[in-house]
């Protein structure tokens, strides 16, 4: 997808958003949209779940910044949900101002906790069912 194509976003674009409050002391943030997406949606637990997702890819466009005392909302889409993998689209707004801040992708493999392998089965189907909520079809351009 083009830097143009990304930059018009708007939050339509995303099926799911989450209010974020933004601290003075955040110099990097551990949680994110993801992981509280399969947690509270997808009833992933990180520590003991079966399968957890292992980031094989990430990259972000910027396009302006937030700063203390804003309120970022964050938004997430799924691009692309395969048998094992995932494509997740994230995007950063400043509550108030239209135009996206920043555009992410992150591409999540989910692999059995004991081989580190995907499963043959593919991913868990609450998973699946989860981010399947999420999809939003692709131009074919």
């Amino acid at each position: 997808m083009s830097h143009s194509q990304l930059k018009s976003r708007t939050r339509k674009d995303y099926p799911y958003t989450l209010e974020y409050r933004t601290r003075w002391s955040d110099n990097d943030i551990y949680d994110s949209i993801v992981n509280t997406y399969l947690i509270q949606e997808c009833g992933l637990h990180p520590p003991s779940s079966p399968q957890y997702g292992l980031v094989v890819h990430s990259h972000g466009d910027f396009f302006g910044s937030i700063a203390f005392p804003a309120v970022a909302d964050l938004a997430l889409r799924v691009n692309k949900l395969g048998k094992s993998s995932v494509t997740y689209e994230i995007a950063l707004f400043e509550r108030g101002v239209e135009q996206v801040k920043s555009v992410g992708e992150l591409i999540h493999v989910f692999v059995d906790r004991g081989t580190g392998r995907p499963a043959a089965n593919g991913m868990d189907g609450k998973i699946k069912d989860g981010l399947q909520r999420l999809v939003v079809p692709q131009s074919k351009i």
